[in-house]
């Protein structure tokens, strides 16, 4: 990336930053764009990249990892019980007589039924192992059944925590710890404040109303789902770590969790009802996706699917958040209750995508797809029908015959004249676009492949 353009991104994304904290009155602000796993812009409002602020549940995506290197070893089933790891968990159940049995894999993705709690769970991060139990011996509320619905539950990530242990001997904590922020280097990220460097500077969370300091809750059973103190600095190796699963691809893989295992973190397992929320400015905000596993996955119009996640807990809001297949993100921490951070990733990353700094990914086209458009080219503009036969597959014929289509593809050349080929573009791996220049302008083919081989469909332009 040039010099140029670095300061282009830091310049729009300061902007945008700024414009959050003022609109929404956050005290203390650190927020930061991650590019190719460099912090290549950082807005500070009283907090430095290096300042330590509680990530509340941006925690749940590191609780998920660690499930995940426990399943790649076969110390954990995702799709078993949770009473297998946890017996004292069998009495929990669903709220009708068919409901299935809780897995980790309901509790990863908010799909247990389990009735949403941030209010409480939030003011309960340090309850130990006899509260935790007494909680699942009193029967916690169903929203719905488990594997029906989306439902939002902290406690669920509890629960998980209590299977991770089980199954590795580790508690949670010392698990996420010793396997994902040592190896990466994240050494400012805690469980305690007081277990930071003696040089950290530690941002006190504030009450939204009247600024007055909000207690800070110690480590406990409930930590899994958002008891983490984190920096941008260092988040930035986290959202680069996550985002670099992007795209599938050959070549050397790290022993830390692989790359099929971080992106299966990034697939929707549970949709999400499409809703609209608005920020402080009166800007109307719309999510459609789902919740994958300790993530959260929505579609943009302009740059496709994007992976996030927020946090908040009295005291403090965050959020991050990357596009898929580009390795670029944003993290934004406050230190004011709730704050609504997601506000702030969201505007700065629309702006840099209205500038084009961030764009929609483009799919790489592979051989077997460059090799079919240029046959495919090749065959409209010289037509025979022994070309057709070694370039279709066997349902083109019978789906539509091929003297009508070469009457198509001589009524293409009538409206645009003589076609010259521009370039074959990938919609997928197996969906392309053939562009050719003409008289009339560029006209454009798709087509597709199909699985044993050769063209099933194509479709031209009117």
């Amino acid at each position: 990336m040039s010099e140029d353009s670095k300061a282009r991104i830091q310049r729009i994304a300061q902007a945008a930053f700024a414009q959050h904290r003022d609109l929404d009155r956050v005290p203390t602000m650190a927020a930061g764009v991650v590019i190719d796993g460099t912090l290549a812009a950082f807005s500070g409002f009283g907090a430095e990249a290096d300042s330590l602020f509680r990530i509340a549940s941006m925690t749940k995506s590191f609780t998920a990892a660690a499930a995940l290197v426990l399943r790649d070893e076969g110390k954990l089933d995702l799709d078993a019980p949770i009473a297998r790891y946890a017996p004292e968990f069998a009495g929990l159940k669903g709220p009708t007589a068919d409901s299935p049995a809780i897995t980790t894999r309901h509790l990863l993705s908010m799909q247990s039924g389990l009735a949403t709690d941030d209010p409480w769970g939030d003011r309960h991060l340090d309850i130990g192992d006899t509260e935790l139990d007494a909680v699942v011996r009193a029967g916690p509320l169903f929203a719905c059944g488990p594997g029906t619905a989306f439902e939002y539950s902290n406690l669920g990530y509890a629960l998980i925590g209590r299977v991770m242990h089980r199954a590795s001997g580790m508690r949670p904590q010392a698990l996420v710890t010793e396997r994902l922020l040592k190896p990466l280097g994240m050494t400012r990220t805690v469980w305690e404040a007081k277990d930071t460097p003696t040089d950290s500077d530690i941002i006190v969370g504030l009450r939204a109303d009247d600024g007055t300091p909000e207690p800070t809750p110690p480590d406990g059973c409930l930590a899994p789902m958002g008891g983490l103190w984190s920096t941008v600095a260092d988040l930035a190796k986290w959202v680069d770590f996550l985002a670099d699963a992007w795209p599938p691809r050959d070549g050397p893989d790290t022993a830390l969790l692989s790359r099929a295992s971080r992106r299966e973190m990034q697939r929707v397992e549970t949709a999400i009802e499409p809703f609209d929320s608005r920020s402080a400015d009166g800007t109307v905000w719309s999510f459609s996706g789902g919740y994958g596993l300790g993530l959260q996955i929505g579609h943009d119009r302009d740059l496709g699917e994007v992976v996030e996640h927020s946090g908040g807990l009295p005291g403090y809001g965050s959020n991050m958040r990357w596009v898929k297949n580009t390795r670029i993100g944003l993290i934004a921490l406050g230190n004011s209750t709730y704050a609504p951070m997601r506000f702030a990733t969201r505007r700065a990353l629309s702006a840099l995508s209205a500038a084009e700094l961030v764009r929609r990914p483009n799919t790489p086209s592979t051989a077997k797809l460059v090799e079919a458009g240029t046959a495919l080219f090749a065959l409209f503009t010289d037509w025979t029908d022994s070309r057709a036969a070694s370039l279709f597959a066997d349902n083109v014929a019978p789906d539509v015959p091929l003297a009508r289509r070469q009457h198509a593809a001589a009524a293409l050349l009538a409206r645009h004249g003589a076609l010259r080929l521009a370039r074959v573009e990938a919609v997928s791996r197996t969906t392309g676009r053939v562009v050719a220049h003409s008289t009339t302008g560029e006209v454009a083919i798709t087509f597709q492949i199909a699985p044993v081989g050769g063209v099933q469909k194509y479709d031209l332009p009117g």
